[in-house]
This record gives C-alpha cells, sequence and structure tokens, in this order.
C-alpha cells in the first residue's frame, strides 16, 4: 500500500532545519493529550533529560587536509545495505497522530533505503505495514502466556517480518503521570476536554481523527497479539497491556527456538543482561531506556553503551536509541562502539505535521547532517569511527 504524501496548503514544512524543529510545529498541530503522550515520559522525566544531556559530555577531535570527497554514510547490518546508520524507532498508536501513520512511516523508510521497526502497540494491521515495507522489522511486546508468545511469533513470520524486535524493559506499566496531566489516558475516554482539543485543532480532526473513523472505524490495538486487540477505548486495553511481571529468560529462548529470523532484544542497559541476551540467541541489542518512560532516573543509553560493547560487541550487533536529535549525536554514538541508532519522537513529530512528506524530510535533515559532519570530521566511512575521534568533557 502506498501512502499518499501530505501538501497541505500550508505549507507545514517551511522554516524546518533540523528535527526539533518539527517538535514546536507538533507542538502547536496536535491536540495537547496526544502531544503530551509522545513527548513526556515517567515521573520527573530524569531520563529523558540524561538522554539528551548525554551527548553534550562529548566532544569531537577532527582531523583535516583529508580527502573525504569520497565519503559515503551507507551501513550493513544483518546482511542488508542501508542508506545511512540510522532508522525508525518503533512508536504506539502513530495511527492517533498522523492518518494511517505506521504506513506513513514504513512508506518513508522504504523510499529512503533506511529500517522501521513497527511497534507492537500500533492500530494499524502488521500485514498492511509488511506490504508496504518488507524490509520492515517489527516489535513485540511479549504477551502472558507462552502459547500467545508462540501465536504471535507464528503471526509475525507469515507476515514477511525478518527481523523481530522484543522489547523487554515493561516489566510492569510505568508511571506516566505526565500523560494524566496533559489528558491522554489508557484507554482513551471520551470527554468534553477531548472534544474541545478536536475542534480546537481543526487540521488534525480534518487530516487524520475523523478520515481515520470513516475509512476505518474505531482504532483497535491490532498487533498485541495473533488475533486483533481491544479499541483504544475499552476497558480491556490496560488488562492486555498487563502481565507481564512474570516472563524471564526461558520466555526469550523458547521465541528464538521458534524464530528462524534476526532476533533483537530492545530495553537493556546492564553489561550482564546483555551477555544473557546474547548466550540466549540474540543476533542484536538495541541499548535503550524506552526513550524515558519506564524507570525514571534509570541511566541513559549513552552512558551505557561503552560497556554493553566491549562486553558483547564482537557477538552481536549493537544499536542504540534516546535522545538522538543531530547527525552529530548519531556519529558520537557510532564512535563509542554502535553499529546503528534509532531515532523516535521527532519522525512521529515530522509524519504528524506533514505525513509521509515530513518523515522523508526528517530522514533528509539527518543525511544531510551526517554527510556534512563525515567531511568536517575527516573521515570517509563510518567504519573509522571510534573513540579517538571524541573528548570526554564532564570530569
Amino acid at each position: 500500500m502506498t501512502v499518499a504524501r501530505t501538501k497541505p496548503a500550508s505549507h507545514p514544512l517551511r522554516g524546518v532545519l533540523a528535527l526539533d524543529d518539527f517538535e514546536a510545529k507538533a507542538r502547536r498541530h496536535l491536540p495537547r493529550p496526544l502531544f503530551g503522550y509522545i513527548a513526556g515520559a515517567s515521573e520527573t522525566n530524569a531520563s529523558l533529560r540524561m538522554n539528551r544531556d548525554a551527548f553534550q559530555t562529548y566532544a569531537f577531535k577532527p582531523r583535516v587536509l583529508i580527502d573525504v570527497s569520497t565519503r559515503s554514510s551507507e551501513t550493513s547490518i544483518f546482511g542488508t545495505r542501508y542508506s545511512g546508520p540510522f532508522g525508525i524507532a518503533p512508536m504506539g498508536i502513530s495511527a492517533l497522530m498522523a492518518y494511517r501513520g505506521d504506513l506513513v512511516l514504513a512508506s518513508a523508510a522504504a523510499q529512503a533505503g533506511i529500517p522501521m521497526i513497527m511497534s507492537g502497540s500500533s492500530l494499524i494491521r502488521m500485514e498492511e505495514v509488511a506490504k508496504a515495507n518488507p524490509d520492515a522489522w517489527f516489535q513485540a511486546y511479549l504477551p502472558g502466556a507462552p502459547e500467545r508468545i508462540d501465536a504471535l511469533v507464528d503471526r509475525v513470520a507469515a507476515a514477511g517480518f525478518k527481523t523481530i524486535l522484543l522489547t523487554v524493559d515493561t516489566a510492569t506499566l510505568a508511571n506516566r503521570e505526565n500523560n494524566i496531566r496533559a489528558g491522554f489516558s489508557t484507554p482513551l475516554r471520551p470527554s468534553l476536554r477531548l472534544l474541545w482539543e478536536g475542534l480546537s485543532h481543526p487540521r488534525w480532526s480534518l487530516g487524520t481523527f475523523l478520515p481515520t473513523l470513516a475509512n476505518h472505524g474505531m482504532p483497535h490495538f491490532e498487533n498485541s497479539y495473533a488475533e486483533r486487540g481491544a479499541p483504544i477505548i475499552s476497558s480491556k486495553v490496560m488488562r492486555d497491556f498487563a502481565k507481564r511481571d512474570h516472563l524471564n529468560w526461558s520466555h526469550l529462548q523458547r521465541i528464538r527456538s521458534r524464530w528462524s529470523g534476526n532476533l533483537v532484544v530492545k530495553g537493556i542497559l546492564h553489561e550482564d543482561d546483555a551477555v544473557k541476551a546474547v548466550e540466549a540467541g540474540a543476533n542484536g541489542i538495541i541499548v535503550s531506556n524506552h526513550g524515558g518512560r519506564q524507570l525514571d532516573g534509570a541511566m541513559s543509553p549513552l552512558q551505557a553503551l561503552p560497556g554493553i560493547v566491549d562486553k558483547t560487541g564482537q557477538s552481536a550487533t549493537i544499536m542504540i536509541d534516546g535522545g538522538i536529535r543531530r547527525g552529530t549525536d548519531i556519529l558520537k554514538a557510532l564512535a563509542l562502539g554502535a553499529k546503528f541508532v534509532f531515532v523516535g519522537r521527532p519522525f512521529l513529530y515530522a509524519a504528524a505535521i506533514a505525513g509521509q512528506a515530513g518523515a522523508e524530510r526528517a530522514i533528509e535533515i539527518l543525511q544531510t547532517e551526517i554527510q556534512q559532519n563525515m567531511a568536517l570530521l575527516g573521515i570517509t566511512s563510518l567504519a573509522e569511527l571510534n573513540e579517538q575521534h571524541l573528548l570526554r568533557i564532564d570530569g
């Protein structure tokens, strides 16, 4: 399925020069509860802040008078060559922020030649996304019962995905008090406040919400299980996302024995857990604190990265997400040993304000920044990056 590019008459991409510009525009475009859901994290937002601050603890040590005219940012992981060292991270309920949001992001990624990870808490069937982008990855939140795990894994395989990603830092629901303050709840509860938010944000209502209801009905969580999940307004939603506190390493081993494709584990910050994931059969690890949305005060992924690379970098593909907003952030993560990075919130903001054209613009910004900064660093390939290109400055 090809999603039509959105080009509203108001030119929402005018003035967008960096990823942070999408956030400011999305704040005006989206109803406050929806923007708050994307932007917020858990409790005091301490981990959310640390994710960004960590990148400022490193400065570059560039080299000069090097011929960089042949530089390339192409990167290979799991046998696939991508146009750059970054992809789109999984983000839940994207179709509530942008019309057919998961498909928009999948199509933009396919067009640009980068990976996109579909969220298990999405509102569009995984089969549609796999059809739009056969190279997309699928992120699973493990159901509580072994037979439901088996059925979900089998469905992902039947849909055609080659890489499954297991998010493992959700033993229980986090304290998302910021969502409540912004007016967002799960399940989504109709109210006069929500009605006013819709009326006061007509571009979102007319471009996303009403077309979704008219063309596809009330959104459901489509991919939590092998079967269709609950509608977003159902009280059963909380039940479906709970009951994960008993999951352990044996469940990962169970999936490995059933899944023949690439297996990636996301949500690891401790190097000993990284070792266990590799021993259980993981091909890759995404160092992540869930964008600061789970344990508040958890260390930033960039802080955890060197230790995990040291322990497992020779036996698995180590990747990272969290707080990445510039090409320089990506290069710092790669210099510290990551093979690939994923970016979340900015891509969803971009899709919200301008559909596929917005997502493509966000990709273009990062690709351009990486190319420019490689030249200024004095490197022709990303494989040249290492810690010698960085100086730690936090004392």
